[in-house]
């Protein structure tokens, strides 16, 4: 085909002359190298559009090409317009000798059972025909015509869909289904028939909870809300005409272009320019199909393309913390700091020294808890309750804030993974570190968050009745959570009042013995004093303890025990056993033993004796020969030692016919852990939960 640009168009723009040159030369040289190859003929193109929105191209690839369908008979057929989607039912040919008639009537019978009524799929009770079912094989067709050449003329209608049919198998399912149907009827009897009337049932009513965007986004996008959509659009029923038919043959007349006088066919007619275009395209890299990408997913390119304010709310909503140079380095060079400064203010609140997205960015009027259902208003909050928490404080405790605000563990978790990583053993940590240089650098935008953040602490104290006396006066970063004693902490406190009342009691022991021996020693007579024994002077404080009165206030308790010490051994002043208290790290023996109790702990919380001196002998088997743990360890000294390193001991209520072992009954648990969970020291058998180590095998 050779088409001629017209010589009566518009000028040509300076690039389109060049381009123009530029083909001339093409051409010539192509020209003269082929002179042996002249033009044949010249077929004028026609556009026909009187099917183009109707036209589908039908392939059936287990069908060999020598084998069509145009001569068997075409019992129905119906269409899904918008799903592009066909079904086609064609006769079997039951007399062909290839046909097994025994099957045939063993699968209608398995598909309609014995009975046959208007909703049979096969009513003469054989198999005689089969469905095909279409499946796209491309979405886009702009690419494919149908042709039709006819008196030196060629005729394109563009296709609208090309589809593929393959048989069904459908049938099988409903066989399937009435076999199951039979069974269930088999085992249920006739039993339902002697009852006169129903049983009354207990019926359970749920009420859903609503929905978020995030969960409807996930629905619409499932698999099975596409099914069910699709399933919605009804069949449309179609007749059928044959290859011969005299209506195929009127409508195959449709093919062909109305008018030859080319007022149909403005599509062939082209401008120099835009002919030139079409033959020399200006180079550019060819697009290729790039994958869709996710709904929440945002190129830096197509961000750079809005404004400056939709730019930070949205790296901020994704990012969620993020300091100040970090932001100014994605916006790139030529974005005026002041301009972020005012733009991430309406967003993000000043954490130290970072700026942390604010709660109803995330959390909009409208929504709720994907995990509880609570309303936005109480999740923002809770949530900058967590905020200003990490004003005060580099560490929060998640039972803490879940305490306070009333939320459940997974909005707080939520809450907390935004802004902080956790700690074992310590709890959650803001996640990024005290921005020093942003503080000294923009103290106005510093004071100007202060003053919100004093707004917001007066909101928290008056809606979570929070005690100003328990908060805390000003941030300390190397500080714990507030109102939250460690384990460390609290024997140091029991150790004080400990020395303080092994004191008094001395002095009173003394004093009560001075009084025992005056009345028996005559005028004049000297006594020589002799150095009590240890066990004589522990048993005198005993009895000096039990005459004491009992003291309930809190300090009493805490100096009559902490965390399973006694008073005198938490003092740390008197040995036992033969050896210094754990506590005392005055001997290399002491600081090993520690040690080995302490690792030991923070790998399994919960351990009883018997399984803790399982795991210390297996220790000193790793130990080089003449190493200082050889020297022999007592069991008190270890369970000393173990309440010494912030444990304690759990009083297990064994069965009085137990077979666990006085050992195996001693269990001890690490008190301070964070935010341990309970399967770190639980385990469940029968559906009740039980301390590890307590339940015999």
């Amino acid at each position: 085909m050779l088409v001629e640009p017209l010589t009566d168009g518009p000028s040509l723009s300076p690039s389109f002359a060049d381009r123009a040159q530029g083909l001339r030369g093409w051409l010539s040289s192509s020209m003269a190298n082929e002179e042996d190859d002249p033009v044949v003929q010249e077929i004028d193109v026609y556009l026909a559009k009187s099917l183009a929105e109707k036209l589908y191209l039908f392939q059936y690839p287990v069908r060999p090409a020598s084998m069509t369908y145009d001569d068997i008979p075409h019992l129905s057929a119906k269409i899904k317009p918008k799903q592009q989607k066909v079904e086609l039912e064609m006769a079997i040919d039951t007399l062909n000798p290839n046909y097994c008639r025994s099957k045939g009537e063993q699968i209608a019978l398995n598909v309609d059972g014995a009975c046959a009524d208007e909703t049979s799929t096969y009513s003469s009770k054989l198999m005689d025909k089969q469905t095909f079912c279409s499946s796209q094989t491309t979405s886009n067709t702009s690419r494919y015509a149908a042709a039709l050449y006819r008196q030196g003329e060629l005729h394109l209608t563009p296709l609208h869909g090309i589809l593929q049919l393959r048989p069904s198998f459908s049938y099988l399912d409903k066989a399937d289904a009435k076999h199951r149907e039979r069974e269930a009827a088999n085992e249920a009897g006739d039993s339902s028939q002697d009852e006169a009337e129903d049983d009354v049932k207990q019926i359970t009513v749920r009420f859903s909870r609503p929905e978020s965007e995030q969960a409807r986004q996930r629905r619409v996008q499932s698999y099975e809300f596409l099914q069910k959509k699709h399933a919605e659009e009804p069949w449309v029923h179609l007749h059928y005409y044959g290859l011969r038919d005299s209506r195929s043959e009127h409508e195959r007349q449709y093919l062909l272009c109305s008018g030859s006088s080319g007022v149909e066919n403005t599509e062939l007619v082209k401008s120099p320019s835009e002919y030139l275009m079409m033959l020399m395209p200006p180079s550019q890299e060819e697009e290729k199909d790039k994958p869709v990408a996710p709904s929440n997913v945002l190129s830096m390119a197509q961000l750079r393309t809005l404004p400056l304010a939709d730019q930070i709310k949205i790296l901020m909503k994704n990012v969620k913390v993020m300091p100040f140079a970090n932001l100014m380095s994605l916006l790139g060079p030529s974005i005026d700091s002041v301009a972020v400064l005012r733009g991430i203010q309406k967003v993000a609140m000043l954490v130290q020294g970072n700026w942390v997205v604010k709660s109803d960015i995330l959390y909009p009027k409208d929504s709720s808890s994907p995990h509880s259902g609570v309303p936005a208003e109480v999740l923002c909050r809770g949530r900058d309750f967590v905020m200003w928490k990490f004003t005060q404080s580099r560490w929060v405790v998640r039972k803490e804030v879940a305490t306070v605000t009333k939320l459940c563990a997974e909005d707080v978790k939520d809450f907390l993974e935004h802004m902080a990583v956790v700690r074992i053993n310590r709890g959650w940590e803001f996640i990024l570190p005290y921005d020093g240089e942003f503080i000294k650098k923009h103290p106005d935008v510093v004071q100007r968050q202060h003053m919100l953040w004093t707004g917001i602490q007066a909101k928290l104290e008056k809606v979570y009745s929070l005690v100003k006396e328990t908060m805390p006066k000003k941030p300390d970063a190397q500080s714990g959570p507030a109102g939250l004693v460690s384990g460390d902490q609290r024997i140091q406190v029991a150790k004080t009042k400990a020395q303080q009342n092994h004191a008094l009691l001395e002095r009173e022991l003394q004093r009560r013995k001075e009084q025992l021996r005056a009345p028996a020693v005559p005028p004049g007579v000297r006594i020589k004093e002799e150095p009590v024994s240890e066990e004589g002077e522990e048993d005198d404080e005993q009895e000096a303890e039990e005459e004491e009165p009992m003291d309930t206030s809190p300090s009493g308790l805490h100096s009559k025990l902490a965390n399973g010490l006694p008073p005198g051994r938490a003092a740390g002043t008197d040995s036992f056993n033969g050896h210094p208290p754990p506590g005392c790290a005055s001997t290399p023996v002491a600081r090993e033993l520690r040690a080995f109790v302490e690792a030991t702990f923070q790998r399994q919380f919960v351990l009883t004796l018997s399984e803790l001196k399982r795991l210390f002998n297996l220790h000193l088997a790793s130990l080089p020969p003449g190493h200082t743990l050889f020297s022999g360890i007592s069991d008190r000294m270890l369970q000393d030692t173990v309440l010494a390193a912030g444990c304690k001991q759990i009083l297990v209520p064994f069965p009085p016919q137990t077979a666990a072992s006085p050992d195996e009954q001693k269990v001890f648990a690490l008190w301070e852990s964070g935010d341990m969970s309970d399967q770190d020291c639980c385990v469940s058998y029968g559906g009740m939960w039980y301390l590890k180590g307590t339940v015999q095998s």
